[in-house]
C-alpha cells in the first residue's frame, strides 16, 4: 500500500484490476465485430475507436505492474523471472492455439504452420509479444540496477530515453518506403514487428508507475483533462474522418489518439475508483474478469460465434455507434462468461491451474495487480 489509499484498496489496486477487466471486454467486443459479425474497420461504427486504446491499455498496465523498486540485481533472480514468464506464457499459448485449430479449423498441420508464420499467430500473438517485452525490460532493469542509475538525480533519463527510442522504432514500422524490415518473414514469424509497435506503451506505463506521485499531480491539474480530451477529439477526427495528413505523417494523429484515449480511460477509472471496488457489483464483475484476463484471452477465440447477419444488418443501418457497441458488448459478455466457466472447470486440476493459467492451487495469480 505504498501509493494507494488502504481504506479503499486494502492492499490491492482494485481500480486497476477493474480497468483491466474492462479492457478485456473491449478486446472481446472488437473480436466479436471482426470475427462474429464479420465487420471491418472501414464498415464498423465501433471498431476503429476500440482499436485505438484496447491493446495500448493492456501493454500500459503490463508495464505499470512490471516495475518494482526492489528489483533483484542478481543474474540468478533475473533468470528465475525469465523462466517463470516463459513457462507461463509459451506453453498455454501453444496449448490453446492447438485447441483452437482442432476445434475451429480443418487441416491441423497446415493451419499450425500458417499461424506460426503469421505475426498475429491467428490471434494468439499477445502472449508472445508480452514475453518479448518482459525479456527486453528485465535486461534493461538488470543493467539499470547494477549501474545504480535509479540512485542518481538523472535516474529518470535512461528509461525515458528507452521510451523515446521505442517510439522511433514504432514509427519506422509504418514507413515501408524507407524501411523494409517490417515486411521480412523473420519479423512476422517471431512477431517482433508487433513488439516494436507496442513496446512504447509498455515503457510508458512503467514510467508512470515509477513517477506515480508526479503522474497523479498531472492528472489532477484542472487543465490537463480538457487538453487531453481536445487532443483525443482532434486526433481521432483526423484519423477516423478528416484524413488531412499524408504519407509518413498519417500515423501522427493515430499515435496521439491512442495515447490520449488510453489516458482518458486510465483517468476515468482512477477518478471513480470508489465505484470499482469489490463491494460494488460492477467493480466486482470487472475485477473478476481483470484477474482472469489470461484465461479469457486464451479461450475466447474458441467460443466466438459466427453471426455475419448481424454485421450485414448493422451495415444496412449504419452509422450507429451506440447500436454497434451495444450488440458487440452483449455478445462479448456472453463469450466472456463461457470463457470463465471453462476456466473454472479446467482449474479443478492443479496441473491445469498452474501450467495453463499461471496460478497454483491456493496461490496467487501471476498477473494480479498489487501494490
Amino acid at each position: 500500500m505504498d501509493y494507494m489509499d488502504g481504506k479503499i484498496y486494502d492492499g490491492r489496486i482494485q481500480w486497476l484490476d477493474a480497468m483491466r477487466g474492462f479492457t478485456m471486454l473491449m478486446v472481446v467486443a472488437y473480436h466479436t465485430e471482426l470475427l462474429a459479425f464479420q465487420e471491418t474497420e472501414k464498415t464498423s461504427a465501433a471498431m476503429t475507436l476500440l482499436v485505438l486504446f484496447r491493446m495500448p491499455l493492456f501493454f500500459f498496465v503490463s508495464g505499470f505492474l512490471a516495475y518494482s523498486s526492489r528489483f533483484a540485481a542478481t543474474l540468478g533472480d533475473v533468470a528465475a523471472l525469465v523462466w517463470k514468464k516463459v513457462r507461463i506464457q509459451v506453453l498455454p499459448t501453444l496449448v490453446f492455439l492447438c485447441a483452437y485449430i482442432v476445434i475451429r479449423k480443418t487441416g491441423f498441420a497446415n493451419c499450425f504452420m500458417q499461424a506460426m508464420r503469421s505475426p498475429m499467430k491467428w490471434g494468439y500473438w499477445f502472449t508472445w509479444v508480452l514475453l518479448q517485452m518482459f525479456l527486453i525490460y528485465y535486461a534493461f532493469a538488470f543493467v539499470e540496477q547494477r549501474l545504480g542509475w535509479k540512485r542518481k538525480s538523472w535516474g529518470w533519463m535512461p528509461v525515458v530515453a528507452f521510451w523515446v527510442l521505442s517510439l522511433v522504432a514504432y514509427e519506422t514500422a509504418y514507413m515501408p518506403r524507407w524501411f523494409s524490415y517490417p515486411k521480412s518473414q523473420f519479423m512476422a514469424t517471431t512477431s517482433i514487428i508487433q513488439t516494436i509497435r507496442y513496446m512504447h506503451f509498455f515503457l510508458f506505463g512503467n514510467i508512470v508507475r515509477r513517477h506515480w506521485d508526479t503522474a497523479q499531480r498531472v492528472f489532477s491539474h484542472p487543465l490537463f483533462f480538457p487538453l487531453l480530451a481536445a487532443t483525443a477529439f482532434l486526433c481521432c477526427s483526423d484519423f477516423l474522418r478528416w484524413h488531412t495528413l499524408r504519407f509518413m505523417w498519417t500515423n501522427l494523429p493515430r499515435t496521439l489518439g491512442m495515447y490520449s484515449t488510453m489516458l482518458i480511460v486510465v483517468m476515468f477509472f482512477r477518478h471513480y475508483a470508489s465505484s470499482f471496488t469489490s463491494d460494488k457489483p460492477v467493480g466486482a464483475m470487472l475485477q473478476y474478469i481483470g484477474k482472469r484476463t489470461l484465461d479469457v484471452y486464451l479461450l475466447h477465440y474458441i467460443f466466438m460465434p459466427k453471426m455475419p447477419f448481424v454485421g450485414q444488418w448493422l451495415n444496412a443501418n449504419r452509422p450507429n455507434f451506440v447500436l454497434s457497441i451495444t450488440l458487440s458488448l452483449l455478445v462479448a459478455l456472453v463469450v466472456t462468461a463461457f470463457c470463465l466457466l471453462a476456466s473454472n472447470v479446467l482449474r479443478i486440476s492443479p496441473i491445469f491451474s498452474e501450467y495453463l493459467f499461471g496460478r497454483k492451487q491456493g496461490g496467487k495469480s501471476v498477473n494480479q495487480a498489487k501494490t
